[in-house]
């Protein structure tokens, strides 16, 4: 499954085209759009922002004392995520995504006082991937790093709101679209999806039928989405928007989302 989001600036305001997570959307997109507004954005470099992941494990040797140290920085070097504010020069705006309406305070003198409630997620917060620690290569479902299963903290980035957004959400487009084979709870991913847009003020949020067919066979009209349409579509099995295997080129799609 993805979602593509555009805004009504056109696609050379990338950096409104990116939301903090909630499980996870993946964001990409090539562009071409108008001139004059282009040249009203400064960029930090020219070059494209690409993310890539890398299964490459680093040759360690356990008898060198810092194997742990040197393990943990090339895992980290491995889920280093880049950020928009890596490339766009942009000023964070107050999230529209609201706290207060996920949780109503009582005003009791043993309920939380309002100033005291965290609830967002900073960019620095880690989720630890593995909780066992193994006392044996031969236990039950041991992933051991080393010959004497020493224990090794393997954190990931923590998705949730953040305090600060890069976009306004009267401006941005969403679109979901399933692609593929099926797989069990796509209904459920596209509610959620749908729910949590909402919640951050996006109004304009589609679906495209029949997977990337969808973006360039005619006759396909995009699908308006809201949270009363998909209320109950977890219910159903398979895929409210409908599916598909193969494609166009990943060009001709960018060219149908402009």
């Amino acid at each position: 499954m993805a979602a593509a989001v555009k805004t009504s600036g056109g696609f050379c305001n990338t950096q409104q085209q990116w939301l903090h997570s909630t499980r996870d959307l993946f964001l990409h997109g090539s562009t071409r759009s108008n001139a004059k507004e282009c040249k009203s954005r400064k960029t930090k470099k020219p070059t494209s922002l690409r993310v890539k992941a890398t299964s490459t494990k680093v040759e360690l040797d356990f008898n060198d004392p810092s194997w742990k140290q040197k393990f943990q920085e090339d895992w980290d070097n491995r889920f280093n995520l880049p950020r928009i504010t890596d490339i766009y020069d942009l000023k964070p705006r107050p999230t529209t995504f609201s706290l207060m309406k996920q949780r109503t305070p009582t005003g009791d003198e043993d309920s939380t006082p309002m100033d005291m409630w965290n609830g967002y997620v900073n960019n620095d917060d880690r989720a630890l991937m593995k909780v066992i620690k193994y006392s044996s290569p031969t236990s039950a479902g041991a992933e051991c790093i080393d010959p004497d299963c020493s224990w090794v903290e393997q954190w990931v980035h923590r998705a949730g709101p953040r305090k600060d957004i890069y976009y306004e959400p009267n401006e941005v487009k969403a679109a979901i679209v399933t692609c593929g084979g099926l797989c069990p709870g796509l209904n459920d991913v596209i509610r959620q999806v749908v729910f949590t847009l909402e919640t951050y003020g996006v109004k304009n949020i589609v679906g495209i039928p029949f997977g990337f067919r969808g973006f360039f066979e005619k006759g396909l009209k995009e699908m308006p989405l809201s949270r009363n349409l998909v209320e109950n579509i977890n219910l159903a099995g398979g895929s409210f928007l409908g599916v598909s295997r193969g494609g166009p080129k990943t060009s001709e799609i960018v060219d149908s989302i402009q």
